[in-house]
C-alpha cells in the first residue's frame, strides 16, 4: 500500500472530516470547537439543541468562528419528523400530505420556505427529502414521511423538494438508498430486510432516487437495510456493490454519500460503530452520520482513531479516505457558493395552504360545525425514534384555540375507548389517531366509541389506509402543527 499522510495530521484531519457527529446543549461545547480546529467538517444537530431560531443562529455563528465553511447538518423534514420546531409543531406539512395534494409546485415552494428558515438559521445540509416508496402499509418508521405508495408521484415529488430546499442555498441529503419503503422493521431497533427481485427495485425503489439525482441532489443518505438481490451480506450502508457499484457506477451519481444514523441498531448491534464506520467508508460512504443518540467527543475519538487505525492496518485504503473528506470539502465549498443573502422573504403562510389542501374529508351526511367545546381523545401511539415523543401533534390546541373550553386526554390500549368516554362526559367527542390500520387496539377503540357515539369527529393524522368512519372524517395525511390546525378549522367551521 502506498502510504501518503502515514502518522500525520493529514490522516487525523481526513478521519475526523468524514464524520458528522452530535453535540448536547445549546451551545457547542468546547471539545467541539477543539475538534473543529483540528480537522472536523461537519456537526449535526438535532432537538436538544434547539431552543428557538435566534439560538439555533448563534450556536452556528459560534461554530464558524472556529470553522467558517462548517457543514452544519439538521434532520428537518417537515410534518412529523422536525427539529427547528421540535417543542411546537411544524410549520410545514410532511411529505405525505405534499404527496395527496400533487402539485409539484407547491412541493417546491414548501421546500424552498422551509430550506430558507434553515439558512437564515446557519443550517446549510438538511438530511431531507425521504424518497423513500411506502409500498408496505405495515412501515413502521417511513410512513407518512413518504410522499406515497405511487414510484412515480414519489418520483416527481421528491425531485421537486431538491430543487426547492437548494433554490435557498441547503443542501438536499435524499434517503434513504436504496429506499426503506417496503420494510416492516424500523432500522433502529433492528436490521430490516426487503426481498424484492432486482427488477422491481430498479423500477419502484431506485426511480425516485434517479429523480433526485437528475435534480442535482448534493447528497444521498444510505439505509440500513438488508437487499439480498442487491447484496445478500452486507446491509447498503456497509455494502460496495450497492454504494459503488449501483450508486456511483449504475445511476451516475458524483455527490456526497452520508450514512444514516451509526449508532442506530441495525449496525452498532451487529457490527459496532467503530468496525462499521470503516466499513461504511470503505464500501463508497463519504461521510459517518453519529449523533442522534451518542454525542460526546469520546464516540468521535473512537471513531477518527477506528478510521486512522484501519488505514494503517491495511484494511482501508488511505486514498479512498481522502476521496471522502475531499467529498466533504466539495460539499461545503458548495454551500458557500450557492448561500443567498437571508432577505427575509418567503411564503410564510405556504405550509398552511398545502395542509388545507391535504385534508380529505368524508362523512355520510352533510357536517354540521361544532359551535361548544367537544372533547379531544387522542388515540396515542408509540412514536417512532426518528418522530420522537417531544413533539406535540393532534388538533386539541387549535380546537381550544377557536372553541374555547375544549379539553382533551391521551390514552392507548385496551381501555382506552372506555376511560375516552367516561372523560368525555356528555361532550361531543373529537377522536385523534394515527396509523389506525397499524393498531389493532385503536381500530377497537374506535369501534367502541362510534357504537356509544356515532356523532364521534375522527381525525385521521397517520397514513390513511383504514376505512373512513365517523359522523365527519378528516384524513391530514400527517401531525404537523399546520395539520392540525387545518382540520380543526373545518371541525369549527372557519
Amino acid at each position: 500500500m502506498t502510504t501518503f499522510a502515514s502518522g500525520t495530521d493529514t490522516l487525523t484531519r481526513d478521519a475526523l472530516t468524514v464524520l458528522q457527529p452530535g453535540f448536547t446543549g445549546t451551545t457547542a461545547p468546547d471539545w467541539l470547537l477543539r475538534r473543529l480546529g483540528e480537522g472536523l467538517a461537519s456537526v449535526g444537530l438535532f432537538g436538544r439543541n434547539i431552543a428557538s431560531p435566534e439560538q439555533v443562529a448563534a450556536l452556528t455563528a459560534q461554530l464558524r468562528v472556529e470553522r467558517d465553511d462548517v457543514l452544519v447538518a439538521i434532520d428537518e423534514e417537515g410534518g412529523d419528523v422536525t427539529r427547528l420546531e421540535v417543542r411546537t409543531g411544524s410549520s410545514f406539512p410532511g411529505n405525505h400530505a405534499l404527496g395527496a395534494v400533487d402539485d409539484v409546485e407547491l412541493t417546491r415552494e414548501v421546500a424552498a420556505e422551509l430550506g430558507r428558515r434553515l439558512a437564515a438559521c446557519g443550517v446549510n445540509l438538511n438530511w431531507a427529502p425521504s424518497a423513500d416508496v411506502n409500498s408496505n402499509p405495515a412501515n413502521p418508521v417511513i410512513g407518512v414521511r413518504s410522499f406515497g405508495a405511487d414510484t412515480a408521484l414519489v418520483a416527481r415529488h421528491t425531485a421537486a423538494y431538491v430543487t426547492g430546499l437548494q433554490s435557498a442555498g441547503v443542501a438536499a441529503c435524499t434517503k434513504h438508498f436504496p429506499g426503506h419503503g417496503d420494510t416492516a422493521v424500523d432500522s433502529h431497533h433492528a436490521m430490516p430486510r426487503i426481498d424484492a427481485d432486482a427488477s422491481v427495485l430498479a423500477e419502484r425503489e431506485l426511480a425516485p432516487f434517479r429523480a433526485a439525482i437528475a435534480a442535482g441532489s448534493r447528497a444521498v443518505m444510505s439505509a440500513h437495510i438488508l437487499v439480498p438481490a442487491l447484496d445478500p451480506d452486507r446491509p447498503a450502508t456497509l455494502s460496495r456493490t450497492v454504494l459503488t457499484d449501483l450508486l456511483r457506477g449504475e445511476l451516475g451519481y458524483t455527490g456526497l454519500i452520508v450514512t444514516d444514523g451509526m449508532e442506530m441498531q441495525a449496525i452498532a448491534a451487529t457490527y459496532g460503530i467503530e468496525r462499521g464506520s470503516v466499513l461504511a467508508i470503505a464500501a463508497g460512504a463519504d461521510a459517518i452520520c453519529v449523533g442522534g443518540g451518542l454525542s460526546d467527543d469520546e464516540t468521535v475519538r473512537r471513531l477518527r482513531d477506528a478510521l486512522v487505525a484501519a488505514v494503517r492496518a491495511g484494511e482501508l485504503p488511505e486514498t479512498r479516505l481522502a476521496e471522502a473528506a475531499e467529498r466533504v470539502r466539495e460539499l461545503a465549498r458548495w454551500t458557500a457558493r450557492v448561500a443567498p443573502e437571508a432577505d427575509g422573504t418567503g411564503r410564510e403562510e405556504v405550509g398552511l395552504v398545502a395542509a388545507r389542501r391535504a385534508l380529505r374529508l368524508t362523512a355520510a351526511s352533510p357536517f354540521t360545525p361544532l359551535t361548544g367545546a367537544p372533547f379531544v381523545a387522542a388515540f396515542t401511539p408509540v412514536a417512532n425514534i426518528a418522530v420522537g415523543d417531544e413533539t406535540p401533534w393532534g388538533v386539541a390546541a387549535e380546537l381550544a384555540r377557536l372553541l374555547p373550553g375544549t379539553e382533551t386526554g391521551s390514552y392507548t390500549g385496551e381501555d382506552a375507548a372506555r376511560a375516552a368516554l367516561e372523560a368525555a362526559g356528555d361532550r361531543r367527542v373529537v377522536a385523534v389517531v394515527r396509523d389506525e390500520h397499524r393498531h389493532p387496539w385503536m381500530a377497537a377503540a374506535l369501534d367502541t366509541l362510534l357504537a356509544s357515539r356515532p356523532d364521534t369527529v375522527i381525525v385521521e393524522m397517520g397514513v390513511p389506509q383504514a376505512p373512513a368512519r365517523g359522523a365527519l372524517h378528516i384524513a391530514t395525511y400527517g401531525a404537523a402543527r399546520v395539520c392540525g390546525r387545518a382540520a380543526a378549522e373545518v371541525i369549527a367551521g372557519e
